[in-house]
């Protein structure tokens, strides 16, 4: 019994090591008419934390967020603003509380979040790599 119990605790270790290593892979994009062609991880992170809110050109940026029950989101905030969604709710909070800045506009999937962009130059968001098509361009892959 005891090497039962064993062995499925390490399948189990097993298992979460393997999915946690093959996340699906994120993509910051703006509009394929937006004149951003790189930014960097900081300059990104800056953009969703509220923290900037221009591109290197000054002209206005605007974030985009996916929806914290998304794999992108939770993706995009573990590689780029190194924060868990606890500590993202929790730095928002604080935020909006002290009246320094208002979190994201948010959508729900990889799909409204194309459509957003594709016709707003001004707009930043962060969606599945696979997903990515001609109306947008890739500035930033983590």
């Amino acid at each position: 019994m005891k090497n039962t119990h064993r062995a499925l605790i390490l399948n189990t270790i097993l298992l979460l090591s393997i999915a946690t290593a093959h996340s699906e892979p994120i993509a910051v994009i703006v509009s394929a008419n937006s004149p951003v062609s790189k930014l960097d991880k900081e300059q990104v992170a800056n953009l969703f934390l509220g923290k900037s809110s221009s591109f290197p050109d000054g002209s206005a940026a605007m974030p985009i967020e996916q929806t914290d029950n998304t794999a992108a989101h939770e993706e995009f905030h573990k590689q780029v603003t190194e924060k868990s969604a606890s500590q993202l709710k929790s730095y928002w909070s604080k935020m909006i509380f002290s009246g320094k800045g208002t979190a994201p506009k948010e959508v729900s999937s990889n799909a409204e979040l194309l459509k957003l962009l594709a016709s707003n130059p001004a707009m930043i968001g962060y969606i599945d790599k696979n997903a990515v098509d001609k109306t947008v361009k890739v500035i930033f892959a983590p």
